[in-house]
Parts: C-alpha cells; sequence; structure tokens
C-alpha cells in the first residue's frame, strides 16, 4: 500500500479515522460526502481500518464506530511489537547461520589450501597474525568481540596497537556484548577507544568472534565455541562481502555504547529478552550464560528476577507466563 504511515494506515485511511473520531454519527456516505471521496474508498478504508482494530461495525447499516484512539492504538502497537520481534528472530536465525555457514566454509577449504583460506592452528601465531593485520590495516578495521568482559591482560596487549592503529586515521568499529557494560575495565577501555576516535556498541549476543581488516582480509576461529583450535584467515571477496553485510546488519541492531539500555513495552532489556530466546530454544542456564557473556550465577538472578515480575514459581509456569503475556512478542491471548 502506497504512502503508508508508520503506524500502518495510510493519509487518507488516516483521515476516515480522525473523521469517525470528530464525527461519531457519520455514516459511510456522509463520511464520503465530507472528505469528498467515493463510498467504495471509504468502505475500502473502513475494512482495512477494522482489519487494525482501529473499526467496528455497529450493527446498524453502513454505520462504523471509532474503538477510543488509546486502546486501538495500543492494539495496533502491539502487532507491530510483535511483527518487530519476529523479524528481529529472523535476523538472530540468519546470523547464526552465516557465522557458521563461514566457519564450515574454513574447515572444509582451508586443509586443501584453497585460494584466499588459510589455516592458522598455533595460537601464538595466530596473535602474530592479529598484530600484523593491525599494524598493516589503512582504512579500517572492524571487529566482533564476543565473550562478555575482556581480559585486562588481553585489552593492555591491544591497548598501544589500537592507539597506533587510530592515530594513523584507520577507522575502528568493535560491537561487544551487553555484559561488557557491568564490568569497570571494559567499561574504561571501550571509553578510551571512543576517546581517540573509534566506535563502540554492545549486543546481547554475537554470531562469532572476527576481525575484519580493509574490507579485504578476515580472520575468524575455526571452531566459534572454541577458539583454542585456531583461526582461519580468509581472503575471498565472496566470503569477505558476506562477512562485511554480517558486520554491518548487527551493529545497525547494536547500541552505541554511551546509550543507556532500553526497555521494550513489556519492561524487559534486550539482554532479558535475549535469556528467554535462548532457554525458549532449548539451551541450559550453562550454555544460555556462554551466548550472554555472564556468569552462570547472572543468568540464574536474571531467572529469578523475570519469575518474580511474571508472578511464576516454577520455570515450566515461566514460559507459558512468557507466551501469554507475549514477551517474545507472539501474540497473548486474542490480541
Amino acid at each position: 500500500m502506497s504512502g503508508v504511515g508508520p503506524l500502518g494506515l495510510g493519509p487518507f485511511e488516516e483521515a476516515v479515522y480522525r473523521t469517525m473520531l470528530l464525527h461519531p454519527e457519520l455514516d459511510t456516505a456522509e463520511i464520503a460526502d465530507l472528505l469528498e471521496a467515493g463510498v467504495t474508498e471509504v468502505r475500502a478504508a473502513l475494512d482495512h481500518l477494522a482489519d487494525l482494530a482501529l473499526t467496528r461495525p455497529t450493527g446498524a447499516e453502513d454505520r462504523w464506530r471509532a474503538v477510543n484512539p488509546e486502546l486501538g492504538m495500543a492494539t495496533l502497537l502491539a502487532r507491530q511489537e510483535a511483527e518487530a520481534a519476529r523479524h528481529q528472530r529472523e535476523i538472530e536465525r540468519s546470523r547464526t547461520a552465516m557465522a557458521n555457514l563461514m566457519a564450515d566454509y574454513a574447515t572444509v577449504n582451508a586443509p586443501s589450501n584453497q585460494p584466499g583460506v588459510e589455516l592458522v592452528s598455533d595460537l601464538g601465531e595466530v596473535r602474530d597474525r592479529l598484530v600484523q593485520l593491525a599494524a598493516d590495516a589503512t582504512a579500517e578495521v572492524l571487529s566482533f568481540a564476543p565473550g562478555g568482559p575482556q581480559p585486562p591482560q588481553v585489552m593492555e596487549a591491544s591497548r598501544a596497537l589500537d592507539q597506533e592503529t587510530l592515530q594513523r586515521g584507520v577507522r575502528m568499529r568493535t560491537v561487544y556484548q551487553d555484559s561488557v557494560r557491568n564490568d569497570p575495565a571494559t567499561v574504561q577501555y571501550a571509553r578510551w577507544l571512543h576517546g581517540l576516535g573509534g566506535a563502540v556498541r554492545t549486543l546481547p549476543t554475537l554470531p562469532l568472534r572476527m576481525i575484519l581488516v580493509d574490507n579485504a582480509t578476515a580472520i575468524v576461529p575455526i571452531d566459534p565455541e572454541d577458539a583454542r583450535k585456531g583461526a582461519v584467515l580468509l581472503r575471498s571477496p565472496g566470503v569477505i562481502a558476506a562477512l562485511r553485510a554480517l558486520f554491518e546488519q548487527t551493529w545497525d541492531q547494536a547500541r552505541p555504547f554511551g546509550e543507556s539500555a532500553p526497555r521494550d513495552p513489556h519492561g524487559l532489556t534486550g539482554q532479558e529478552r535475549e535469556l528467554l530466546r535462548l532457554l525458549a530454544e532449548g539451551l541450559t542456564d550453562e550454555r544460555a550464560a556462554q551466548r550472554l557473556g555472564v556468569s552462570l550465577r547472572t543468568v540464574r538472578r536474571m531467572m529469578a528476577d523475570l519469575m518474580v515480575r511474571m508472578d511464576a514459581r516454577s520455570r515450566f509456569q515461566a514460559g507459558l507466563n512468557v507466551a501469554a503475556l507475549g514477551w517474545l512478542g507472539e501474540p497473548a491471548q486474542n490480541r
């Protein structure tokens, strides 16, 4: 539908709705006359408004009643929230699928010496390659840094190289997990990076660990679940383009470091919503903690708090309440 506004209403449909609110006594033909439109056009608008739960038939012939704007818009926004949540879950699945695809591609192709793929299994050599890539960067360095709060020794070892890279005019964008916001050392480091011109954002979870340099070379773990197995250097243009797209998609969804954590209409932070999603997918508390980059104790504390908020006495009841309340975007009752 052309000219649809942010609430899903076109200009004419909005005019019909406003007219009904201001002149509830008018029937369909009278609305058409007032708006200088055809009756058929008004009826089509009324049908769409009814689909959005903004109007209801009165029972009298050709007469409709506008739903209270507060109630009608709340229903409409709830539907849009549900659609946004479904879209977000699709994005998360796409990220995970692409990350797994990249890891599988690297594992399968690296041993056979395919062009653009280099396997580096020694962790010392991996660190050397990372230093060399940063030193050779001329335009930009894009990074995913999962695992929650960063080890102090890693940040200290990276400080001089990051400073030198930024001072050369190389752009740096880094995505951490939301859990780093509770770690003073990582917060201090992120602020230091920002002060030098680096851009930092966070998300509840990240698809994999990755560094992409100058849109030409990427380094990713052989196994996203175990960085100790080494890494793969990728230079194939097609793979680099896919990883760049993955980064940009993730970056757009991430929250700038200086912004406070927003809560959705249900009062959930992104991290809380992600925890519920992970548990709903069948992950254990331990696995969910790993994905969120937090401790097992933190996951259990978060879940205990959520259970109190949804008045649930057990995990099973919590699962039922999450669905009934629409906390993960599914319609609650007949909403």
